[in-house]
């Protein structure tokens, strides 16, 4: 009796209905229905509101705020967008009623997670918030969160593998770089695009497997059935060998190589969609320790039977032909295992400004010189990413703003592919280095004119806080003022660890459309190679990813700022805050 809490004398209960105590640092109400006395959490599981305020009938108890209904002896609800609310024990001895603010249904992981996987299934953000929020603040790991969304978005979206999961997996890759409600709104704004983009589009169901047999197909086999399907856009028959494959135990490598030579047998598909969505499902796989495979594998098929493939499109035969010198350049390729070297001999500084030149055939001989002088295409790879970059940083606000993400598709490919040759090199992979490469040359007229390379404000002498940039993006058409701050930050010694935490922030405070997430995934990556290296260079790059990204996310903001507010009602009701009250 002496945990238990006094309520009041049981007249007194029945009289008024009802009563609230205060245990656990919040209030319990105490409700006498039907001859019974039960007892809840007086705050609303929705949104917080006092349930001492709302009505009870016929075992339902109704919160007046947005109507939601409550079992008053489970405490389950009716409403999937509200939670259950906890109830408590309660006892009446001698015509006095006490309360045992130990609850019956205690919160745990194992319940946040099913809740979060309940709110992907009902595409309900708010329920997503607070599983989030609820995790994190409980210690589970954000792979494991991130993976219940991955195993969701696999499954349940018929057409596959699209921006939802690549949102996810960008945002798992930035965690380290944010602070902790910067992960909490990261993982959040990952999961509700996966819900989003997977409402109402079906069950995915695998193929299965060829019949095991003693003589099974080998790989080399494998790979030619899999980019014959993939070349006549057969992606059930795909399906099947990718299936074969992962049962006769080939290496995550493996998969790699034969997946990626098949997309890369065209240029630039689904202008760079497809390889970044490869990139990224191998990226996830990582993460996850190769769970999930099958599905995660097989949801890049479906966009397969319908991608763009650049070598048909005018812009790559005309009025250059570019499609015949490249497969010119790919026979020539060489083969360079375990043969490339630091000591290439090539001008790096050179090879980037050619690749932002309007001489394309000049630069595919280029390339293949380099890769002939032994550049590892791992570091050719970075080299182009690079210049993709600049075309970013300098892209003039004159252009119709749609044609960011031209540039922005140009990037994120190059990153791709540079991300995708750092995990498992290949003369066929290669490919796709020539093919970002040509997608620069292309590019070229929206740095025509050029945006001014940000100079640093003389009448700044030290900045040192990052909400400053904060809001500079509060207000629209800050793309070129928000560039000048960063490299006065810079050059003021500026902390780029806060720096990188708060362009975080600006994106994850925003309804921020996909290719923002990917723009700021993609800079960051790129940003932590060149960091790595101590040379002009590599100081010239880092600045240009950091002014590309900050001038991308101005660019685009700011947004009515829908997504994340659900996610900060999810953090303040975590708090204990009162929503209801001004």
């Amino acid at each position: 009796m002496k945990d238990l809490i006094y309520v009041c004398k049981l007249q007194e209960l029945e009289d008024v209905g009802v009563k609230v105590v205060k245990g656990g640092g919040h209030g319990i109400a105490v409700l006498y229905e039907d001859n019974h006395v039960y007892a809840v959490d007086n705050r609303c599981p929705h949104l917080g509101f006092p349930l001492h305020m709302g009505s009870t009938c016929d075992g339902i108890l109704t919160c007046h705020w947005h109507h939601a209904r409550f079992d008053i002896k489970s405490g389950g609800t009716l409403d999937p967008w509200a939670d259950d609310v906890t109830t408590y024990p309660v006892v009446v001895k001698a015509e006095e009623v006490f309360v045992n603010p130990t609850p019956y249904n205690k919160q745990s992981v194992a319940k946040l997670r099913r809740r979060l996987r309940e709110g992907l299934e009902q595409n309900i953000s708010l329920v997503i918030a607070k599983a989030v929020v609820g995790l994190v603040e409980n210690g589970e790991s954000p792979k494991n969160i991130a993976q219940i969304g991955v195993e969701f978005g696999t499954k349940h979206r018929q057409r596959g593998w699209r921006s939802g999961l690549t949102i996810l997996t960008a945002m798992t890759n930035v965690l380290p770089y944010l602070d902790k409600n910067g992960k909490i709104l990261a993982l959040y704004q990952g999961l509700v695009h996966v819900a989003r983009e997977s409402a109402s589009m079906g069950t995915r169901f695998l193929l299965g497997p060829l019949p095991n047999t003693e003589k099974k197909p080998t790989m080399k086999q494998l790979t030619e059935w899999y980019r014959h399907s993939i070349e006549v856009r057969d992606t059930q028959g795909a399906e099947r060998v990718l299936l074969t494959a992962i049962e006769i135990g080939a290496s995550t490598e493996e998969l790699s190589d034969m997946m990626m030579t098949a997309i890369t047998d065209h240029f630039y598909m689904n202008v760079g969609h497809t390889l970044d969505f490869h990139n990224k499902a191998f990226e996830v796989l990582s993460q996850l320790g190769g769970e999930n495979k099958q599905y995660i594998l097989a949801s890049l098929l479906p966009e397969l039977a319908n991608a763009s493939r650049s070598e048909e499109s005018n812009s790559w035969q005309a009025p250059i032909n570019l499609v015949e010198p490249l497969q010119e350049a790919f026979s020539r390729i060489p083969s360079f295992e375990n043969s490339t070297t630091d000591e290439h001999g090539v001008d790096e500084e050179e090879l980037v400004q050619q690749l932002l030149s309007d001489q394309p055939i000049e630069t595919i001989h280029q390339l293949t010189k380099a890769l002939q002088q032994k550049m590892s295409p791992t570091r050719l790879a970075q080299l182009v990413t690079v210049a993709a970059a600049e075309r970013v940083a300098r892209f003039h606000v004159q252009n119709e703003f749609r044609d960011w993400i031209t540039v922005l598709h140009t990037f994120t490919h190059t990153h791709a592919v540079h991300e995708s040759l750092r995990r498992s090199s290949s003369k066929e992979l290669t490919r796709a280095i020539y093919h970002g490469a040509m997608s620069i040359y292309l590019d070229r007229f929206l740095n025509t004119p050029s945006a001014r390379r940000p100079k640093v404000d003389e009448n700044c002498t030290h900045i040192s806080n990052t909400n400053e940039l904060l809001e500079l993006l509060n207000k629209q058409q800050q793309t070129d003022e928000a560039a000048k701050w960063v490299v006065t930050y810079l050059e003021s010694s500026g902390d780029k660890v806060e720096l990188f935490n708060t362009l975080g922030h600006a994106l994850l405070r925003e309804d921020a459309e996909f290719h923002s997430f990917q723009m700021f995934e993609a800079a960051i990556t790129e940003h932590e190679h060149w960091r790595k290296e101590d040379s002009s260079l590599s100081l010239k790059a880092q600045e240009t990813l950091i002014i590309a990204v900050t001038r991308y996310l101005a660019s685009h903001a700011p947004t009515s700022r829908e997504i994340p507010h659900t996610a900060r009602i999810a953090m303040r009701l975590h708090r204990g805050e009162k929503l209801f009250e001004e």
